[in-house]
């Protein structure tokens, strides 16, 4: 189990400059916001008052998930297509390993990311572009939020009970409660210490792991209905209508790929998410084989993310989708497999 990387405390100190310098911070948000794509903002945002500068998480593309409202601060978030956007004159980043991943943000005006404005990049997927003027990124830390309480100390900045109740919630949805192949002495270290700074693990594990609406049950019997296997791998797909039969959300269905992952004579396991326009598919992968890098794969399409975790978008429809599966059967199936499935790290 690795434990070995550490930030430049030159790239620490070069954000916190960049950071400082501007007037206003605007922190967009990857597509379907996870808990530490909009905690790890979040506990910026906190940061970033204590020296004076005023920052605005984003949610880029969908809606606001219900189950991280309890997350502090959210109140700060904004919407896009819902809220007006501040006049800033800075973008941080976290936890987006491709400019691509900021939904409509990106596709509304292609200009807000040509480079007129910079960027500061923290993130910890590997396939990160690096397309920031100060790029932290840190493919082997458990989370975007392990590194932003990396950054944080490094800045000497305090540790209040908002910043680490954040950073805890990130850490445990990347982790699942501290059980990914991921998860390092680093990781249990810094999550000690929020805790010991007033973070409150209980809501945490609740919102995330344990508390459900009935949507969601609803949600998951559609999904495991439409399961289906092509050669090594198992995959199923949630549409429109059975997000609006259900009454769900997005971030409903997002414990099934990790769920499938485990299923005995698959290797590699796939949900497709279409659109709200029905024109195409957001995908997730999931692998638990040392040898079998997911991220790779979603890179053929134009995706990334890590070795056991990754995603992509498809464009199109039915035959774009079955070509998809297709192709990704054919990408595992040359992988040798191993004489008997090999998990962690």
């Amino acid at each position: 189990m690795s434990d070995s990387w550490a930030i430049d405390p030159a790239d620490a100190e070069a954000a916190l400059v960049t950071l400082r310098g501007a007037k206003t911070v605007l922190m967009p948000m990857h597509q379907n916001v996870d808990a530490d794509g909009l905690s790890s903002p979040l506990a910026m945002r906190h940061a970033l008052a204590g020296y004076g500068v005023e920052a605005y998480p984003l949610i880029s593309d969908g809606d606001f998930p219900s189950n991280l409202r309890f997350l502090p601060g959210v109140e700060s978030v904004l919407v896009y297509g819902k809220d007006e956007l501040p006049a800033y004159d800075l973008l941080c980043l976290i936890d987006c390993a491709d400019l691509r991943r900021l939904g409509n943000f990106a596709k509304d005006d292609p200009s807000r990311l040509d480079g007129s404005v910079p960027i500061v990049n923290i993130d910890h997927h590997i396939t990160n572009k690096r397309f920031g003027v100060v790029n932290i990124v840190e493919p082997e830390a458990s989370s975007s939020a392990e590194i932003v309480a990396e950054i944080l100390k490094l800045w000497g900045s305090e540790l209040t009970e908002e910043i680490a109740r954040n950073l805890l919630a990130g850490i445990y949805g990347d982790t699942l409660g501290l059980r990914t192949p991921s998860t390092t002495p680093h990781t249990i270290r810094t999550a000690a210490d929020l805790l010991e700074a007033g973070a409150d693990l209980e809501p945490v594990v609740d919102q995330l792991f344990r508390l459900k609406p009935r949507s969601t049950i609803c949600l998951w019997e559609h999904a495991l209905h439409n399961i289906r296997w092509s050669g090594p791998i198992i995959w199923t797909e949630m549409t429109q209508d059975g997000f609006q039969t259900c009454g769900a959300e997005m971030v409903e269905a997002e414990g099934i790929v990790n769920f499938l992952a485990g299923t005995q004579g698959s290797r590699v396991s796939v949900i497709l998410y279409q659109d709200e326009d029905r024109q195409g598919w957001r995908v997730s992968l999931r692998g638990l084989e040392r040898q079998l890098d997911v991220a790779a794969i979603a890179a053929h399409f134009g995706g990334g993310g890590h070795p056991r975790a990754a995603g992509a978008h498809i464009e199109g429809g039915e035959e774009e989708k079955h070509a998809f599966i297709k192709k990704v059967t054919e990408l595992v199936a040359a992988i040798p497999a191993p004489d008997a499935l090999s998990v962690g790290e």
